[in-house]
Protein backbone atom coordinates (compact mmCIF):
# COMPACT_ATOMS: atom_id res chain seq x y z
CA UNK A 1 0.00 0.00 0.00
CA UNK A 2 1.32 3.38 -1.01
CA UNK A 3 0.57 6.64 0.88
CA UNK A 4 0.34 10.01 -0.78
CA UNK A 5 2.70 12.77 0.20
CA UNK A 6 1.35 15.31 2.68
CA UNK A 7 3.48 18.17 1.41
CA UNK A 8 1.37 21.27 0.88
CA UNK A 9 -1.30 20.18 3.36
CA UNK A 10 -0.57 23.12 5.69
CA UNK A 11 -0.93 25.57 2.81
CA UNK A 12 -4.31 24.12 1.87
CA UNK A 13 -5.50 24.36 5.48
CA UNK A 14 -4.30 27.96 5.73
CA UNK A 15 -6.12 28.95 2.56
CA UNK A 16 -9.28 27.25 3.83
CA UNK A 17 -9.13 29.03 7.21
CA UNK A 18 -8.06 32.45 5.94
CA UNK A 19 -11.60 33.77 5.24
CA UNK A 20 -12.67 32.74 8.75
CA UNK A 21 -9.68 34.53 10.28
CA UNK A 22 -10.46 37.69 8.29
CA UNK A 23 -14.12 37.68 9.38
CA UNK A 24 -13.19 37.19 13.04
CA UNK A 25 -10.58 39.97 12.87
CA UNK A 26 -13.10 42.33 11.22
CA UNK A 27 -15.68 41.50 13.89
CA UNK A 28 -13.21 42.24 16.67
CA UNK A 29 -12.23 45.53 15.04
CA UNK A 30 -15.91 46.49 14.68
CA UNK A 31 -16.45 45.71 18.36
CA UNK A 32 -13.49 47.95 19.21
CA UNK A 33 -15.01 50.79 17.15
CA UNK A 34 -18.34 50.36 18.94
CA UNK A 35 -16.57 50.44 22.30
CA UNK A 36 -14.73 53.61 21.33
CA UNK A 37 -17.98 55.34 20.35
CA UNK A 38 -19.65 54.36 23.61
CA UNK A 39 -16.66 55.38 25.73
CA UNK A 40 -16.11 58.69 23.92
CA UNK A 41 -19.84 59.46 23.99
CA UNK A 42 -19.95 59.08 27.76
CA UNK A 43 -16.92 61.36 28.14
CA UNK A 44 -18.49 63.94 25.81
CA UNK A 45 -21.77 63.92 27.78
CA UNK A 46 -19.87 64.53 31.02
CA UNK A 47 -17.88 67.37 29.40
CA UNK A 48 -21.09 68.92 28.12
CA UNK A 49 -22.71 68.65 31.56
CA UNK A 50 -19.71 70.36 33.16
CA UNK A 51 -19.91 73.15 30.58
CA UNK A 52 -23.63 73.52 31.22
CA UNK A 53 -23.04 73.77 34.98
CA UNK A 54 -20.65 76.71 34.57
CA UNK A 55 -22.53 78.42 31.75
CA UNK A 56 -20.07 77.64 28.93
CA UNK A 57 -20.86 76.53 25.36
CA UNK A 58 -22.22 72.99 25.76
CA UNK A 59 -21.98 71.94 22.09
CA UNK A 60 -18.39 73.05 21.76
CA UNK A 61 -17.30 71.39 25.00
CA UNK A 62 -19.00 68.07 24.20
CA UNK A 63 -17.88 67.84 20.58
CA UNK A 64 -14.29 68.81 21.41
CA UNK A 65 -13.96 65.63 23.47
CA UNK A 66 -15.07 63.36 20.62
CA UNK A 67 -12.48 62.02 18.16
CA UNK A 68 -12.71 63.61 14.69
CA UNK A 69 -14.15 60.43 13.14
CA UNK A 70 -17.11 60.47 15.54
CA UNK A 71 -17.99 64.18 15.24
CA UNK A 72 -19.91 64.05 11.94
CA UNK A 73 -23.47 63.11 12.78
CA UNK A 74 -23.09 63.62 16.54
CA UNK A 75 -25.93 65.54 18.15
CA UNK A 76 -25.89 67.42 21.46
CA UNK A 77 -29.19 68.17 23.21
CA UNK A 78 -29.66 70.14 26.43
CA UNK A 79 -32.75 69.57 28.54
CA UNK A 80 -34.46 72.75 29.70
CA UNK A 81 -36.11 71.06 32.67
CA UNK A 82 -33.12 69.64 34.53
CA UNK A 83 -30.09 70.89 32.56
CA UNK A 84 -29.07 67.39 31.53
CA UNK A 85 -26.92 67.01 28.44
CA UNK A 86 -27.66 64.20 26.00
CA UNK A 87 -25.29 63.31 23.21
CA UNK A 88 -25.96 60.93 20.35
CA UNK A 89 -22.86 59.49 18.72
CA UNK A 90 -23.09 57.50 15.48
CA UNK A 91 -21.55 54.02 15.54
CA UNK A 92 -20.38 53.45 11.99
CA UNK A 93 -19.74 50.25 10.07
CA UNK A 94 -16.09 49.28 9.73
CA UNK A 95 -16.15 49.39 5.93
CA UNK A 96 -17.88 52.72 5.34
CA UNK A 97 -19.96 55.58 6.60
CA UNK A 98 -23.15 53.60 7.19
CA UNK A 99 -24.44 54.14 10.73
CA UNK A 100 -25.21 50.94 12.65
CA UNK A 101 -26.87 52.68 15.59
CA UNK A 102 -26.63 55.82 17.68
CA UNK A 103 -24.98 55.54 21.09
CA UNK A 104 -26.94 57.77 23.47
CA UNK A 105 -25.45 59.15 26.68
CA UNK A 106 -26.99 61.49 29.22
CA UNK A 107 -25.22 63.35 32.01
CA UNK A 108 -26.05 66.15 34.42
CA UNK A 109 -24.58 67.81 37.47
CA UNK A 110 -26.67 68.35 40.54
CA UNK A 111 -26.33 71.29 42.84
CA UNK A 112 -24.66 69.97 46.00
CA UNK A 113 -25.46 72.97 48.22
Amino acid sequence: MRFRSSSGQASVELVALLPFVVVVAAGLWQAALCGQAVWAGAAAARAGARASAVGADVDRAALRVLPARLRPGARVLVSDSDGAVEIRVPVRVLTGDTVLWMAVHRARFEDQR
